[in-house]
């Protein structure tokens, strides 16, 4: 009987470890392993999907921070605004961490997320958040 019993825990246990569990999201033609080398932009890779990521832009929105981060990879940065909002920055030109000298300030793609870590916007821009 006790066997029984720790089997059936065991297994609630374990449907909910893999029901919880955040998968990739949907990312058309972005070259996913060249998104992840190209680290602050500096390569020039995530530049080439520009493109796709305003087509898909939108179907990021309510997703959770660790869907995006399993699918593109650690952001670049994390911008906390205040205690209800963050950023997730990704460059899409050379960021200021790169080894050439920049002029401008970078293309990047912010992810905003709100107080329960859900994506609230997803912009490109080269302004800071």
């Amino acid at each position: 009987m006790a066997y029984k019993s720790i089997s059936f825990c065991f297994f609630i246990l374990l449907v909910a470890a893999f029901s919880s569990c955040s998968g990739k999201l949907e990312t058309g033609s972005i070259n996913i392993e060249n998104w992840k080398k190209d680290r602050n932009g500096c390569l020039g890779l995530r530049f080439q999907d520009l493109e796709e990521i305003k087509e898909l832009k939108n179907t990021y929105l309510a997703k959770n921070n660790q869907e995006i981060i399993i699918t593109f990879g650690r952001p670049d940065r994390v911008e906390l605004v205040d205690k209800s909002q963050s950023f997730f920055i990704y460059f899409l030109e050379p960021s200021d961490r790169c080894d050439e000298k920049i002029k401008k300030e970078p293309l990047k793609v912010l992810f905003r997320l709100n107080a329960i870590n859900k994506v609230s916007e997803v912009t490109v821009t080269t302004l800071n958040p």
